[in-house]
């Protein structure tokens, strides 16, 4: 049976937090969720710095971010994860209140895997999360590990 990898939720609204928690436990998802409240401490996550300098060097199955955060917002920490030879590979998911065209727009020029409008009801932003949460984590065929990126330019 094939390892479960993590999902990581950044997200700095503890209602939003917890709806989505909620949501991947209703899809009965058996990956482990981190939970992060700015883009500051999503950062340190996947480089390994700080509180998570001890951490596994598995890097999670997709990536759940916020856009409008404190510290980092997700349009930084998006622009460093894909700007970045050995995290572009993980798919990040743009969970946001934000319907502004231009965030939509700047997310996907910077890479974004999929954009997803957070709804107003309960309901439905739980189902928004269990059909996210459960595509990446699940249906989705992420790269083999021992896939390193080339640095070689070839012709």
């Amino acid at each position: 049976m094939a390892h479960l990898q993590r999902i990581l939720l950044v997200d700095d609204s503890p209602r939003d937090t917890e709806m989505a928690l909620d949501a991947l436990a209703t899809y009965n998802l058996a990956n482990e969720v981190i939970t992060l409240r700015d883009g500051a401490e999503a950062l340190d996550y996947l480089y390994r710095r700080g509180p998570f300098a001890a951490r596994t060097n598995e890097q999670p199955a997709v990536i759940l971010l916020d856009l409008k955060m404190p510290k980092v917002d997700g349009l930084e920490v998006l622009s460093q994860i894909k700007g970045d030879p050995d995290l572009k590979v993980i798919p990040v998911v743009m969970m946001t209140s934000s319907r502004e065209e231009q965030d939509l727009v700047k997310s996907y020029h910077l890479g974004v895997n999929a954009y997803v409008v957070k709804p107003v009801g309960f309901h439905e932003f739980v189902e928004a999360v269990k059909m996210v949460g459960g595509f990446w984590a699940m249906m989705n065929e992420p790269p083999p590990c021992s896939v390193q990126p080339s640095h070689e330019v070839r012709n």
